[in-house]
């Protein structure tokens, strides 16, 4: 049976959360539906344990902020990527006053997030980056130090046998970092939906696309479970489907996803619940990536907040699959090739030998040569207190190049139809952290004759935008003091 609706969302993760969770602000008349294939929301890409939680602010990324050939280093991606997440705090510190979202503590926790690197040229270079970030607004209070005793306070685990090292080292810390339950916020923002009227049905896999006669768009589906075929009609879709989103988007026939691909990454974590070694470690420590390997590679030892039980996270230790999600099927590498997509895929392969040598050095490490990575940050770790913990899958786009041919790319990137009846978002990190900002874009770009409408509602739902919150240093710091104290994260 066909019904009639304004809006369908594919895939129950945090991005159609947060978009659905704007369109029932601004259009509460609306119909809207959600469309996940698995049993619940929120079991991929963001589930709590299939991403790293960090709030990403830039605060302690090195890949935001690399160092140019002449050594200089430029914070305008980190200045630009902090703003998203400002923009995402300030929508979820107006869903808490308004009482749609739970106590703070069930999504978002103060950690401080930090950068630790070793050797002489890499310390120098994180003195530039500290020097080039201190003065600026949305960085204020960011630490630099050498000296092995205050890094000792920051994070004891980082220092234990190192303290007597002649070896080079740094670390960078800003206090007022965040860890971020994505998982348990997506559940609050569908819970919210639901209460609104908005259907979420779960076990419905989308299984074409196709443009009707209106400009809108026939969705055909089936039960996950039972195959009950199923129709529905919709004004605006969007595809927030993970690493299936390629393959949907390419259903759809829609011109702007000729060129695109995607390359799987999996990946894996170290865990431990030892209380005796959270209790030495509250912070998230990112350090430099290994040579050729994808900046969502970069390790890192993460203090992790999850139903209320605080955990140490390190890794992430890549996997290859040839899924596109955890879910998916192994069919997916190649189902997506296509004509226009195949040469850009090969050239993306020839350009990066480095990360297939990667790859292949990180399937041959055993858990013990895992936990001697971790000994690279912790010297004092033990390989019985730690296990392995299977990641998400990350589906890394790879598209058309006019001067290269093909390149492959780290990111997020929404691909729009022309006339704006549908889009869908590849790519990876920093993703879930700057939902907000994405689906700001998205609301402008696909409903161009209701933005201005909207504008006034979106401005007390996230006062920063349209606007900066770096180049006008009092504001931002009012708004910095005003969600960390909304969302309870004043350190």
């Amino acid at each position: 049976m066909s019904q009639d609706i304004d809006v369908l969302l594919i895939g129950g993760g945090i991005m159609s959360a947060t978009l659905g969770t704007f369109l029932k602000e601004l259009q509460p008349d609306w119909k809207i539906a959600v469309y996940e294939r698995l049993s619940d929301v929120a079991l991929e890409s963001s589930n709590a344990w299939n991403n790293a939680g960090t709030g990403h602010a830039a605060l302690c990324e090195l890949n935001y902020m690399p160092q140019a050939p002449d050594g200089s280093v430029d914070p305008a991606k980190a200045i630009t990527i902090n703003e998203q997440f400002q923009q995402s705090r300030q929508f979820w510190s107006s869903l808490v006053e308004k009482g749609e979202l739970d106590a703070p503590s069930t999504f978002i926790n103060a950690t401080p997030h930090m950068t630790f690197v070793r050797g002489e040229k890499d310390v120098e270079y994180l003195r530039k980056r500290y020097e080039a970030l201190k003065t600026q607004p949305l960085f204020e209070g960011i630490e630099f130090s050498e000296d092995s005793r205050v890094i000792n306070q920051w994070a004891p685990l980082l220092m234990k046998k190192r303290l007597k090292s002649d070896e080079p080292f740094a670390a960078t810390r800003v206090p007022a970092g965040t860890d971020v339950d994505f998982g348990s916020l997506t559940h609050q923002l569908f819970a919210n939906l639901k209460d609104k009227g908005v259907e979420v049905v779960t076990n419905r896999e989308v299984r074409k696309l196709k443009r009707d006669g209106d400009g809108g768009w026939r969705v055909t589906t089936r039960e996950t479970l039972g195959r009950t075929p199923g129709q529905i009609t919709a004004k605006f879709v969007f595809v927030g489907a993970g690493g299936w989103a390629l393959k949907l988007l390419q259903r759809s026939g829609i011109p702007e996803i000729k060129g695109y691909g995607v390359f799987p990454i999996g990946g894996q974590w170290l865990k431990t619940d030892n209380p005796a070694l959270v209790a030495q470690h509250k912070a998230k420590v990112y350090s430099q990536a290994s040579v050729g390997a994808p900046p969502m590679s970069v390790p890192h030892l993460d203090t992790r907040v999850v139903d209320g039980q605080t955990s140490l996270l390190f890794g992430p230790f890549a996997t290859f699959s040839p899924k596109f999600l955890k879910n998916g099927s192994p069919w997916d590498i190649v189902s997506q090739v296509r004509p226009h997509n195949l040469l850009p895929m090969l050239k993306v392969a020839i350009d990066n030998p480095g990360l297939i040598k990667y790859l292949v050095g990180e399937l041959l490490k055993t858990h013990a040569r895992k936990v001697d990575s971790l000994k690279t940050f912790v010297p004092s770790a033990q390989g019985k207190d730690w296990e392995l913990l299977a990641a998400g899958q990350r589906a890394q786009v790879m598209k058309r190049d006019p001067k290269k041919g093909g390149v492959l790319q780290f990111g997020t990137e929404v691909v729009t139809a022309k006339d704006g009846s549908i889009a869908g978002l590849l790519g990876a990190s920093p993703g879930a952290s700057t939902a907000v900002s994405i689906m700001l874009g998205l609301l402008k770009t696909c409903f161009p004759d209701d933005i201005a409408r909207w504008e006034p509602r979106l401005k007390e739902l996230v006062p920063s935008y349209g606007e900066t919150l770096n180049t006008r240093p009092e504001v931002a710091r009012e708004e910095l003091a005003k969600t960390a104290g909304v969302l309870s994260i004043s350190v």
